[in-house]
């Protein structure tokens, strides 16, 4: 071999060991890129799951306390994410959560998701003007029902009293007498000897005494099954634990009252005492439920309103002493009190006790209107609830009711879908098509 040829073979190695090593290079190159870009793909991949994390347990915050704001920086997996919640307006909440790996100083990647959540608010229907438990329902005076009338136990009146609407005493031990019922009539017996009864429609029945029927007759009717009152006192705790959530309320003076006598805006709180609301120039406007461990006395006059930023939603003010159930969780309403919803048109102010007394065969009254205004429900479903003098109000639910005087119970048509604000007897929820990824 001539040395000519040795040099043509070291130059062909040297060409293809060029070849080689651009190759190589470029291999080397594409492989570093490639796997670059997978440890991209995977970590974007695992911010995205971080951040949808993130937005889940900003949903379940809420559900544990509606003052949740977000939180920063929190680690999760082998990332961290950081929440902001934000109030577009009082019944929904846009949460943006954002997910980082490995963290957010040098992230390989970063995620952005954002979604809005609603309350599911608590709905709770009332489908009667007056609704009695096992107590019964008893009439006197001038006093009228423009509304449907229930009761598990018996509903009697003074010869004069008008019912504008049907009635129902339902049970084997169910009477109706002394009333002027313009609808029809539901009970065991309709009427007394003594008292005579008015049935302007048609009455369904096993007995009838003292009773003129201008519509039909059905005896021998079956007897009307009972129906639960509305609201349950699992509801009635949660939404004082909600109450509790916002804070107690404990600066109490020696008479153990907490006193309003100017412009307030209270709710969600608990206050630790009997609380007393007065003055004609102030006003009790209320945010959130209101759970009161003592008795409620509302004097001089005031007016307690619905704030108006929670539109159709109602509130409930609650009197209630475990300590104490049938002495204590007593509301006393008077004096020219007014109350009002937010202005939206299904919005009423709940009066809720949870006094036992009547339940258990005592004589004290859980509830006493005196007057009130067109917003008002009252609802004592252990209790007697008495409405007297010149009080309307839109529905009275108590387990004993006795209404005197001028009293009118005018139901309202917007009761039977009645949603409270939430809380722990609602939730906050995903908004379906609010959903998306912002980076």
């Amino acid at each position: 071999m001539t040395a000519y040829t040795k040099g043509q073979i070291m130059l062909l190695a040297l060409v293809f060991a060029g070849i080689f090593m651009t190759v190589s290079t470029a291999l080397v190159g594409y492989l570093t890129s490639y796997g670059r870009a997978e440890r991209v793909t995977v970590a974007a991949a695992q911010a995205l799951a971080i951040a949808e994390g993130a937005f889940d347990e900003a949903t379940y915050q809420l559900n544990q306390n509606p003052a949740y704001t977000g939180e920063a920086n929190t680690a999760l997996g082998n990332g961290m994410f950081t929440i902001a919640v934000q109030d577009i307006d009082p019944n929904i909440k846009r949460i943006t959560a954002t997910g980082y790996v490995p963290d957010n100083q040098n992230p390989t990647a970063t995620k952005i998701v954002q979604a809005d959540v609603g309350l599911d608010n608590a709905n709770i229907a009332f489908h009667y003007g007056i609704q009695a438990g096992n107590g019964g329902f008893s009439m006197n005076n001038t006093s009228k029902i423009i509304g449907n009338v229930f009761s598990s136990g018996p509903v009697t009146g003074s010869g004069g009293n008008y019912i504008y609407g049907d009635v129902i005493s339902s049970g084997p031990n169910g009477i109706i007498y002394g009333v002027h019922a313009t609808s029809s009539a539901y009970a065991h017996t309709i009427g007394l000897g003594s008292q005579p009864t008015t049935i302007d429609g048609d009455a369904y029945y096993v007995t009838k005494v003292n009773t003129t029927v201008n519509g039909t007759l059905y005896p021998n009717s079956p007897d009307q099954a009972e129906v639960a009152l509305p609201i349950s006192d699992e509801q009635i705790a949660l939404w004082e634990s909600y109450a509790a959530e916002g804070g107690t309320i404990s600066s109490c003076d020696s008479h153990g009252d907490y006193t309003i006598s100017t412009d307030v805006a209270l709710g969600p709180k608990k206050i630790a005492c009997n609380l007393i609301v007065k003055s004609s120039s102030g006003v009790l406007t209320v945010t959130g439920p209101i759970w009161v461990t003592g008795n409620i006395t509302t004097q001089t006059g005031p007016t307690i309103r619905i704030d108006p930023a929670l539109g159709d939603q109602n509130v409930a003010i609650i009197a209630d002493n475990p300590s104490n159930p049938t002495g204590s969780g007593v509301i006393t309403v008077g004096q020219s009190t007014e109350f009002f919803g937010s202005g939206a048109p299904r919005s009423f102010v709940f009066l809720i006790s949870q006094n036992r007394s009547a339940e258990q065969g005592g004589s004290n009254v859980a509830v006493s209107l005196g007057q009130g205004a067109s917003a008002l429900v009252a609802y004592a479903s252990h209790g007697r609830l008495t409405l007297g003098q010149s009080v309307n109000v839109k529905e009275a639910t108590g387990y004993k009711i006795s209404l005197s005087q001028s009293a009118t119970v005018t139901y309202d048509t917007g009761l039977p879908n009645t949603a409270f604000q939430a809380g722990p007897g609602g939730s906050w929820a995903f908004i379906p098509g609010s959903y998306a990824i912002t980076r």
